[in-house]
């Protein structure tokens, strides 16, 4: 890649002995490294005010090209919104991570960074930005943001339009633990007895199988097999914002399993088959997002016009039997899951008991959330210390 003099004619006069000078002497910019682009194979140039910084460019672009690093300095100059949008495009996202990261992208990140180019971002942008962010999202939504914000600049990064991620080193709010109300079984019982007429069974599902919301509105009668005492959890109920319920894929793959039936449960799902058997519903069913169809649907859990239960439609009827039932304000049906978990832990479960039962997709995921409830895992270390090192 030559590096040319722009203010200077080739050759010297040969009246004087000197260098002639070009129509562009003594304006813009006096050199410029010009070259073949490896990546494209198309010319290209960069101009310089200085010969050192030319000659710097120079050899660093053949030292970049000989180890298969060069990164086109143009290719940088995409914005971060732009850049944003087709590799939105481009994921492997379920529908609903796809809309999480949507919102995020327009709400969060757009707004603030769209308009930088994507060569341009620093890591004191970020930092800035995670300052910003934290003043109005709680930092486990920033942390989640911002594995948004990593795996874009990642991508940059493998489709080298950046030569380094600007995410690297920056300090993200902590995220406080977190102290889950678990109710006792008087407030279970309260729940089941004080919730619409309809819906007193759900409760029992959620605190004594540990299913998710989703998982219990995606039941449907095939489903539940009370003569051995087993259900199966094989998708769940979701909706998008603005769009129909349906039915969809399950949160993990390890979130696909069967849960066995307490005889509580078993005895409350037959006494609520009984007096609401399930009625055909019309659904559209998309847990092979490969073949999505609508389908008929024999919905355990459906509201009194025959409608399918998501949580637009569930929030009024749980939200008035929490209040009844003098739970803190905000508890959720999520809240008897981990009532199951830790039922489970206080009583002996090991974590891989706990995985399973509750669909985790790693031990560690069950840890992060429960280690706490394991209350005596401390004593235990003592003692076992204590009886090998005591003489």
């Amino acid at each position: 890649m030559p590096v040319d003099d722009l203010w200077h004619l080739r050759g010297k006069d040969p009246a004087t002995g000197r260098r002639r000078p070009s129509k562009r002497h003594g304006r813009g910019k006096r050199w410029r490294v010009r070259g073949i682009d490896p990546q494209t194979g198309e010319p290209r140039t960069e101009l310089f005010e200085r010969k050192v910084d030319a000659d710097r460019h120079d050899v660093n672009m053949h030292a970049d090209i000989s180890r298969g690093q060069y990164i086109d300095p143009r290719a940088g100059r995409v914005t971060v919104a732009e850049y944003a949008e087709t590799w939105q495009t481009t994921q492997l996202h379920r529908d609903s991570t796809a809309d999480l990261v949507e919102r995020a992208l327009r709400l969060h990140i757009g707004p603030v960074l769209g308009h930088h180019a994507m060569a341009d971002v620093r890591p004191s942008h970020l930092r800035a930005w995670v300052k910003e962010t934290s003043t109005v999202l709680a930092p486990s939504t920033v942390h989640l943001v911002f594995s948004y914000l990593r795996s874009l600049f990642g991508a940059a990064v493998s489709d080298r339009v950046i030569a380094t991620s600007p995410c690297s080193g920056v300090r993200l709010p902590e995220i406080d633990k977190r102290d889950y109300f678990i109710p006792g079984p008087e407030k279970v019982h309260a729940l089941a007895s004080l919730i619409a007429e309809r819906y007193p069974t759900a409760p029992y599902v959620a605190a004594g199988c540990g299913l998710r919301g989703g998982e219990i509105f995606g039941l449907e009668l095939d489903d539940v097999d009370l003569d051995a005492g087993e259900t199966r959890a094989v998708r769940q109920r979701k909706r998008m914002v603005g769009a129909p319920a349906y039915l969809g894929e399950l949160k993990s793959r390890s979130s696909r399993r069967t849960v066995e039936l307490p005889d509580i449960v078993a005895d409350a799902l037959r006494d609520h088959i009984a007096t609401y058997p399930p009625a055909v519903v019309e659904i559209e069913d998309r847990t092979d997002p490969r073949n999505a169809v609508v389908r008929p649907a024999r919905l355990l859990f459906v509201t009194g016009n025959g409608l399918a239960l998501h949580r637009s439609n569930w929030s009024t009827v749980w939200r008035s039997a929490v209040r009844r039932a003098r739970l803190p304000r905000g508890f959720g049906l999520h809240g008897l899951r981990h009532y199951f978990a830790t039922l489970l832990i206080h009583n002996g479960a090991s974590v891989k008991t706990v995985q399973l039962a509750l669909g985790h997709s790693s031990p560690m995921i069950t840890l992060n959330t429960y280690a706490h409830e394991w209350p005596d895992a401390l004593d235990r270390t003592r003692t076992l210390v204590d009886t090998a090192l005591r003489v």
